[in-house]
């Protein structure tokens, strides 16, 4: 019986890993918008005490939240994705969806001028121009949204653009939120049918 050439098999063994994970990222093509089961959800959003993003000398905590349930909406003037969902942020604004906005790593005054000439789609948007805020909300990058109860509870967590193709499955997680007779387990059950 033949040992195998250790050669060919130092050779190989990389060219199979490399295949499959080819492979894999041709699989996630296609898939721009993922949602995910987060550790936030079911749990309380993370602290935050962050400057308003129109007047910095103001702080924005938690206690300054709607009293409805809202969608906080991490978001950049440098993040293409961002410019590509914005059209439907402020579709949603016009309906009188509740959106928080968490400006991410990006310079003030573009921030300001994106949110001035694109029209601004949230009830107030804060900055974390160290990103500090959004590690604590284990961000794998811009856009990412989160359905907020007013219990502060997260109950999505949404990677990607909010747009057409997903926004029945958020709006129907918004509508169990905000029912008051379902309890947690329920709601977050609600706001993850279809979920793939």
């Amino acid at each position: 019986m033949a040992k195998p050439n250790k050669r060919l098999m130092l050779f190989i063994t990389p060219l199979i890993i490399f295949m499959i994970l080819v492979v894999m990222f041709f699989m996630r093509l296609g898939k721009p918008t993922e949602i995910n089961t987060s550790r936030l959800v079911g749990n309380p959003l993370p602290s935050l005490s962050l400057p308003l993003l129109s007047d910095t000398t103001r702080t924005i905590t938690k206690a300054d939240f709607p009293d409805t349930p809202f969608i906080l909406n991490v978001w950049g003037s440098w993040c293409l994705t961002c410019h590509a969902e914005h059209p439907f942020l402020l579709k949603l604004h016009e309906q009188g969806i509740p959106i928080i906005g968490v400006n991410y790593k990006d310079e003030l005054s573009e921030a300001l001028a994106y949110l001035n000439k694109n029209q601004d789609p949230f009830v107030y948007s804060v900055q974390d121009f160290t990103g500090d805020f959004a590690l604590d909300l284990g961000l794998m990058g811009a856009p990412e949204s989160y359905v907020v109860g007013t219990d502060g509870i997260v109950y999505k967590h949404i990677i990607g653009e909010i747009g057409e193709k997903n926004w029945a499955g958020i709006q129907r997680c918004l509508t169990a939120v905000a029912d008051n007779g379902l309890s947690d387990a329920k709601k977050i059950k609600a706001c993850h049918k279809d979920d793939s």
